[in-house]
């Protein structure tokens, strides 16, 4: 009996799923598109053999993978009612909305989980899930205990090598490469945010794959709370398949329990397949999000933040002088950074309670919002509103508004704990104060901190027994965003975790940038910023020009590199410009002048990377216009070269049809150079520009000048 199929098709890319009478769909391919006609052929040509010492019949692996199919890796779904149900028997409904969305509906007596798979005009697969306890049957007054609801789908043979990502505080975004071998590959989170060392993106692909090049697969949880993502293989494959890639919300024991009629909504899981290598995987997700994004069709303020001009030294007339001189130069936002409120003169003290401080501002804020209004631009002001200082009027009135367990507070971090976001009394008193605030200055920007991970996060339920809280903690928040947006609907607010602890599509969804790293030194920022932008379309990393002394590294760079890496997001700076020259203060206006001229490009183009040896030290990272007509690309060393002369560069993305003028942006800096003559296209290009085919740049190639180590250039193509 022939078994029908259905096929979800977008972009390039498809999922095949089986569907047999009353059991689970069976996943027969992800991957590129195939032709119209041929699913019905998969199950035929891809069953294979049974061998010794294993199941009597081929298996399958279905879209909810577990135990009872025959796969004995990791479950999709693992939960018991007291220790048993543990061994569910599914009744299985389908449900088919259009050419691209595909619901499974599983039942086991009171047990009912239910999944979606929606395929997007991008390509981007997104799968949706829940369980219910419904109400009904002998079993249904028996607590539900939800291990896990995962999202798992199949990998090939052919996907053999895997990149992750890892990092830390000031040195995000770190790549990892390994071969994927029998076992299971796991990055768990319990940080309870995203975490410095989020993987973002689980990807896995054919052997050498680059960001132009091979074959890929990526997974990505959309969730700011504990999650992880993982690659397994078995030595008896994964149905037809080789692995599986995927993943989910990491939960503890005991933390989602749910009584009759009660449901949990499991993070939405995102798969992404490219033949395109990186680039293709970026070009489908910023473009979902350039979809999505709430005010991203609005151009993007270039941004002054106060943190590392001023600190905690909040003086007004040195503030207003900063203000000045921002406009001066085309700044459009200046963001008030930490030490306006409480009793906050260093972070020990103050933090969570949002009120102006007196000592600082006798006049409230109202002088500074005024002045930098009147100065045509916008006015922003940071917060970190999930976060408390013991020493704090909130803290002292509140006690039992401090997330942790009832036998003590768990250890400080950054002299700070965390305020227990699901208590509704909590949660209303930040939210009032902030909502004031807005109201009452006209924020225009929030910049949203969140400097702590969380340990020990606990919190006692209604029969006083401490039970794990990242899951309510993370919902809580979003909550509490969702609420200030609706308020506020013009509000745009940036999320900064320590830097970029808290990157992810389900942040995202409710925030309008990330701060990539709390790291501004620019030669660090420029892998911060290539790995960031894997998942992070451009006009959503925040990238702001540091002092010239780095504050996290102490190392010394030129303004004009500084300048070029921070055109490649929501370009800002965060320095205090009223001790720059006259000559730096000119070179910074050419820049904000570039920046706006480019942004239009920079913030809806699609983002391309040469794949160069990394012994070379050379990085390029271009933006391609939609319709192939223009395009900016930033050409960096990081390191010495290891030839006497760099040899040509290739630009990837440009239409070999067309003939483009090729210009040497000199507002965006100049680099250093040890040559005794630069290449012969480069004067003209500093002027006018020079004619150049599509196809010569894009398969022969530029001539390079020999570039000192941290020295780059910015070419833009019409």
């Amino acid at each position: 009996m022939t078994i029908p199929t259905t096929t979800l098709r977008s972009a390039g890319t498809c999922l095949v799923v089986e569907l047999p009478e009353g059991a689970l769909p069976r996943v027969l391919h992800w991957g590129s598109d195939l032709p119209d006609g041929v699913a019905g052929q998969l199950a035929t040509v891809t069953t294979g053999p049974v061998a010794h010492n294993a199941l009597d019949e081929p298996w399958p692996l279905t879209v909810l993978p577990t135990g009872g199919d025959g796969w004995l890796g990791t479950p999709a779904y693992a939960a018991h009612r007291a220790g048993g149900s543990a061994a569910p028997r599914w009744v299985v409904t389908t449900e088919q909305d259009g050419e691209r969305s595909l619901t499974v509906t599983a039942v086991d007596g009171p047990t009912r989980v239910r999944g979606t798979w929606s395929l997007d005009e991008h390509g981007v697969l997104r799968v949706s899930s829940s369980v219910t306890n419904v109400g009904e049957g002998s079993d249904a007054a028996t607590p539900l205990d939800l291990g896990a609801l995962r999202a798992i789908l199949p990998l090939p043979s052919r996907a053999t090598e895997v990149l992750d990502l890892t990092g830390r505080w000031c040195r995000e975004r770190s790549p990892q490469r390994s071969t994927l071998q029998d076992g299971t590959h796991l990055r768990a989170s319990r940080r309870g945010r995203t975490g410095h060392d989020a993987t973002l993106l689980l990807t896995v692909g054919t052997p050498g794959f680059g960001f132009r090049t091979g074959e890929v697969w990526s997974v990505h949880v959309a969730w700011s709370g504990n999650h992880e993502h993982l690659v397994e293989r078995l030595p008896e494959g994964a149905g037809v398949h080789s692995a599986v890639l995927g993943g989910g919300e990491l939960l503890e024991p005991g933390e989602v329990r749910l009584a009759a009629g009660e449901t949990y909504t499991a993070p939405d899981v995102v798969f992404v397949h490219s033949a395109d290598g990186l680039d293709g995987i970026s070009r489908r997700l910023h473009r979902r999000q350039r979809a999505t994004a709430l005010h991203t069709n609005e151009p993007r303020p270039l941004v002054l933040n106060t943190w590392e001009a001023v600190y905690f030294d909040h003086d007004l007339d040195r503030l207003k002088a900063l203000a000045d001189t921002a406009a001066s130069i085309g700044v459009e936002r200046f963001v008030l950074d930490d030490g306006w409120f409480g009793s906050r003169r260093d972070d020990h003290s103050g933090l969570g309670d949002w009120v102006v401080s007196t000592d600082m501002w006798p006049q409230g804020l109202a002088p500074i919002v005024d002045h930098v209004k009147g100065l045509g631009l916008e006015f922003g002001l940071w917060f970190e509103p999930e976060m408390v200082n013991v020493d704090s009027d909130v803290v002292r009135a509140h006690p039992d508004w401090v997330l942790g367990p009832r036998a003590g507070l768990p250890r400080p971090s950054r002299h700070q704990h965390v305020l227990d976001l699901a208590n509704p009394d909590a949660a209303a008193h930040v939210e009032g104060q902030i909502s004031a605030l807005v109201s009452e200055l006209g924020i225009d920007f929030i910049k949203w901190d969140h400097n702590r991970d969380l340990h020990e996060a606990v919190r006692s339920d209604a029969t006083g027994t401490d039970r794990p809280a990242v899951h309510l903690q993370t919902e809580a928040f979003y909550a509490l965003l969702d609420r200030l947006r609706a308020t506020h609907p013009d509000l745009e607010i940036e999320s900064c975790s320590s830097g970029g602890a808290r990157v992810d599509l389900g942040v995202l969804a409710r925030t309008d940038r990330i701060w990539t790293s709390d790291c501004n030194d620019a030669l660090e920022r420029a892998a911060i910023q290539r790995w960031t932008s894997l998942l992070v379309p451009a006009e959503l990393m925040g990238t702001h020009v540091g002092p010239a002394t780095a504050h996290t590294t102490h190392r010394t760079l030129d303004l004009s590199f500084r300048m070029l890496l921070a055109l490649q997001g929501h370009a800002g700076l965060e320095w205090d410009i009223t001790t720059c020259s006259p000559e730096e203060l000119e070179s910074l206006r050419a820049w904000s002048a570039l920046y706006r001229e480019l942004r239009p490009l920079l913030h809806t183009g699609d983002l391309v990377r040469a794949d160069l040896p990394e012994e070379q030290g050379l990085l390029v990272t271009g933006t391609v216009s939609a319709d192939g007509g223009q395009a900016a690309y930033s050409v960096v060393r990081t390191v010495t070269g290891p030839a006497v002369r760099p040899g040509l560069l290739t630009l990837p993305g440009l239409d070999p049809e067309r003939t483009y003028t090729v210009r040497v942006r000199a507002e965006a800096g100049l680099p250093a150079v040890t040559q005794v003559r630069g290449p012969q296209w480069w004067e003209q290009a500093l002027g006018d520009g020079i004619g150049v085919s599509g196809a010569v740049l894009a398969r022969v190639g530029l001539a390079l000048p020999v570039l000192d180590p941290a020295q780059g250039f910015l070419l833009h193509l019409t």
